[in-house]
């Protein structure tokens, strides 16, 4: 018997305008788009979001059941323009795994 008591995490509660800050686009790839043949769906979030977050704004907006979320923090790269260095911006990315019968389709608006 463990001595530990695992407390469970209160559900997160977003409101609709939260929900559409954290969702802020599909990412449209030849990778995402064979992602999901396997109930996925990548969608670009800010960097400060949570993967608790992420799956409240994706249950919330599009109705669905949400069984797993991974984040990916993309570094900007270093570019050069006109011989000028610039930095692209850092950002995050949410490979979203949907529940069994359940669907987005990123072509059409929400």
């Amino acid at each position: 018997m463990s001595r530990f008591r695992v407390i469970p995490a209160a559900p997160t509660v977003l409101s609709r305008e939260e929900m559409y800050g954290l969702v802020r686009s599909p990412v449209i790839t030849e990778k995402s788009t064979a992602a999901s043949e396997h109930n996925q769906v990548t969608f670009r979030v800010p960097l400060t979001a949570t993967k608790r977050e992420v799956k409240a704004a994706v249950e919330g907006l599009f109705k669905v059941k949400v069984e797993a979320v991974n984040t990916i923090r993309v570094g900007g790269k270093l570019k050069r323009f006109r011989g000028k260095l610039g930095q692209r911006s850092d950002y995050k990315k949410a490979i979203v795994t949907l529940a069994e019968g359940s669907k987005i389709d990123v072509t059409t608006g929400i």
